[in-house]
């Protein structure tokens, strides 16, 4: 699969304009062949006849109904269960009984090893059609950033005149982009559906909030290749589930950041197109209607180049720091609650971080989807830091950290881990532990600011007053 986003490829190819076809008006500097270098010139009649074809045909292929945003996602919810198959059989009361019961045995283990309560006010056994419905309303705020960028490639790439022209038809292009990005979007989703274990797999809080959910065919496919029992890995994965929703649900900014991170990221991203307006140049428009498929050839030429801006570096270092803080706590807390209960506690913790390192199938489709290779390579530092913590520090102090944004350590804290947990236990997290106390703090201390600065105004006036009287001191009061 491919590791850029919707369908582009990243090429270095020697870009040699294909001369354009005079017969046809095409021109080597016009793209999708309107317009011409010879005496032709645009035909509108020429572009109207494509475009109503073209709205023809894309109509034939979207339902009713559908999206009319930089993505159809309908057409990708439908596309991600057609490559599901009819295979995909509905969660037995068995299978969801097994779920609930080791979510409630790892609720209870994570209990005495972390601060933060249980964060799942519900648990449940998804099939991969629930993960594609219930992810997608999250996959809609990280697609769209990268979507509005690509889709003004339909308009941009074309002719000044044959932009004035097709005006009122430029709602048609968009949901030709839609489409577009819809078809890739759903083969990635219906790849990565067949593949995650739980709805915070990748990191990400993909699920409802509140809602911890597992997906048991996947797992029992995950578990036939390991030593463990299953019943033991079930175990395992639900306190993973656990810890997450702990943190995501407790810790009411993380969500937002890590999820404001990606779209800063995407929408950042700058593309440049001019493979595709060459490769578009020597193309009879006439070729697109009586072959869409030359339609998704000239996309699969095109190239995809991100690049990458001083904004979208903080916010990918951001992120990545992030997401390495996230899973070395879940790692920490999880390693703790199920201890000695587990006996391959510790060879499951290294298949998921090898499993995550390594970039799998579930790693590609991300990078397909927002154009983000979402691989935290400091997850082990983190570990090591949260377990330091956690020896030296306590768990209150430790979760403590989670309190504030600007109390978590950075990357190069993660390098050298020393210094921060000498900062938190000289009490470095106290001014943050309790919100409301901080911003009572800030205002007693404007208030003080305020109060000074009105006494120093006042105080030539107040040494007024207080000559007055003295100078009445002698006067007789009247008889």
């Amino acid at each position: 699969m491919s590791d850029f986003p919707f369908g582009f490829s990243n090429r270095d190819d020697d870009p040699e304009r294909k001369p354009g076809d005079e017969s046809s008006g095409s021109g080597a500097n016009n793209p999708f062949g309107l317009g011409g270098s010879g005496g032709g010139g645009f035909d509108p009649s020429q572009l109207g006849q494509m475009l109503s074809q073209l709205g023809q045909m894309f109509t034939s292929m979207s339902q009713p109904g559908g999206d009319s945003g930089p993505v159809n996602y309908d057409l990708a919810k439908r596309l991600a269960r057609q490559q599901l198959g009819a295979s995909i059989t509905p969660v037995t009361e068995g299978a969801q009984r097994a779920v609930a019961d080791a979510s409630h045995l790892a609720e209870l283990w994570l209990d005495p090893v972390t601060t933060l309560p249980a964060g799942a006010t519900k648990t449940v056994a998804w099939t991969a059609n629930d993960w594609i419905e219930e992810t997608l309303p999250t996959w809609k705020r990280l697609c769209d950033p990268v979507a509005q960028q690509v889709s003004g490639m339909w308009t941009a790439t074309l002719p000044a005149e044959a932009k004035e022209f097709a005006a009122p038809m430029m709602g048609m292009l968009g949901q030709m982009g839609g489409l577009a990005f819809g078809s890739q979007l759903g083969s990635a989703l219906g790849q990565l559906a067949k593949e995650v274990l739980t709805s915070t797999d990748i990191g990400l809080p993909l699920g409802p909030a509140g809602t911890a959910a597992l997906m048991p065919a996947a797992i029992s496919e995950f578990s036939a290749g390991l030593e463990q029992p299953e019943s033991e890995i079930l175990v395992y994965l639900a306190a993973r589930e656990a810890a997450h929703q702990r943190l995501f649900g407790h810790v009411p900014w993380l969500r937002q950041q890590v999820l404001g991170a990606v779209e800063d990221y995407a929408r950042g991203i700058k593309m440049d197109f001019s493979a595709i307006e060459q490769a578009a140049a020597g193309l009879d428009p006439m070729t697109l209607v009586s072959d869409p498929s030359k339609l998704e050839e000239l996309l699969s030429q095109g190239t995809f180049e991100p690049q990458t801006t001083p904004e979208q570096q903080a916010a990918l270092d951001r992120l990545e720091t992030l997401l390495a803080l996230i899973e070395g706590w879940v790692e920490t807390v999880v390693t703790d609650a199920v201890g000695d209960r587990l006996p391959g506690a510790g060879a499951l913790a290294e298949t998921l971080r090898r499993r995550r390192a390594t970039g799998g199938p579930a790693e590609q489709t991300f990078a397909t989807l927002v154009g983000l290779e979402l691989r935290p390579r400091k997850v082990r530092e983190a570990a090591t830091l949260w377990r330091r913590l956690t020896t030296d520090a306590g768990i209150e102090q430790r979760d403590g950290v989670w309190a504030h944004p600007d109390l978590l350590p950075d990357s190069s804290d993660l390098d050298t881990p020393a210094g921060f947990i000498d900062s938190v236990l000289g009490g470095g997290t106290t001014a943050f532990d309790d919100p409301l106390a901080q911003l009572a703090e800030v205002e007693k201390r404007e208030q003080a600011e305020k109060e000074k600065a009105a006494e120093a105004e006042d105080k030539p006036v107040d040494t007024e007053k207080k000559d007055k009287p003295s100078d009445g001191e002698g006067d007789a009061p009247a008889s």
